[in-house]
């Protein structure tokens, strides 16, 4: 069942106000739309409503941090990294607090609000901290998981979160190893790495890709930061050319995690399937994506394309 990842973390963020009397929650004037109205049902004297103040919000967070509470806070991803970025810098991040950015509406796929909400360079800015760990789950379930896990582990996470649904790679009995890559399917000519909705727009374009000889494994990169390079370099080794899929800039995103491990261990062509130094625009999710030449289609010309 399709579900956005936003709503899992504000079921996953409901569930552990209600199991840990040190979680609090912060958000910035969007609780409905970042879903961290769900805890604050269960319970209203551990979420703080900061108002539209981004900056102000990840000092409370941080000062909270400071005494012993696991936070987590809240926006969307264009202004809880792009806005708040000294403070999650200099008061998160210097002092390696315990405090969680969990940010909704990230990518192109936020649509219609177009390129002033559309980030695409968060996953970059992010990477980009020292004691920062990343995380982008692709579906409802391993959205879940990943909030758990971040909430168990100390210091600054930050875990990019998507507006629309987004079909289920897992299901509810799945098992994680979060921090590690997953093999979601294995082929013998390439590999597509994903990360995000770009999982779902992977394993499309490999059903296609197999209809005309091109067999390819799509793995779902979920954590970049610390990125799995065992993990990567135990599939890259079996191929000369590999693609980087993500709903993200081609700087810093997916694209650059992986050539930046790959092009100290092996010789390797790594192609970008991304958003190329360049802004969004207004449309509908879908549009947009296939405009910007991340769809599962697009994926299916550039890896034809590359490989003949």
């Amino acid at each position: 069942m399709a579900q956005e990842t936003r709503n899992a973390y504000g079921q996953a963020l409901a569930e552990l106000v209600k199991e840990n009397e040190n979680v609090v929650v912060l958000d910035a004037d969007l609780t409905k739309s970042t879903k961290t109205i769900e805890a604050k049902k269960v319970c209203p004297e551990r979420h703080f409503n900061a108002g539209i103040a981004e900056c102000n919000m990840m000092g409370m967070a941080a000062g909270l941090a400071a005494s012993g509470k696991v936070a987590f806070a809240s926006s969307f991803a264009v202004f809880a990294t792009g806005r708040a970025f000294e403070i999650i810098r200099n008061s998160i991040c210097y002092p390696n607090l315990n405090v969680k950015v969990c940010a909704t509406h990230a990518g192109l796929s936020v649509g219609e609000d177009g390129a002033s909400h559309q980030s695409v360079e968060d996953v970059a800015i992010m990477r980009s901290l020292p004691n920062m760990r990343v995380y982008v789950p692709c579906d409802q379930y391993e959205t879940k998981a990943i909030i758990k896990h971040v909430a168990d582990t100390y210091g600054p996470c930050y875990v990019r979160l998507g507006r629309g649904k987004v079909e289920d790679v897992f299901d509810e009995n799945t098992t994680f190893e979060v921090g590690k890559v997953r093999t979601l399917r294995k082929g013998n000519k390439t590999a597509l790495f994903a990360m995000g909705l770009m999982v779902q727009e992977a394993l499309k374009a490999a059903e296609e890709l197999a209809k005309e000889g091109i067999d390819a494994t799509v793995v779902n990169v979920s954590c970049l930061k610390p990125l799995d390079e065992e993990g990567v370099l135990n599939i890259t080794k079996d191929f000369d050319t590999v693609f980087a899929l993500e709903e993200h800039s081609v700087i810093g995103g997916l694209y650059s995690t992986i050539v930046e491990l790959t092009s100290r261990t092996k010789p390797l062509k790594v192609v970008p399937i991304g958003i190329n130094d360049t802004f969004g625009e207004s449309g509908k999710a879908k549009d947009v994506l296939n405009k910007y030449g991340i769809s599962a289609e697009h994926v299916v010309e550039v890896v034809k394309d590359t490989l003949k």
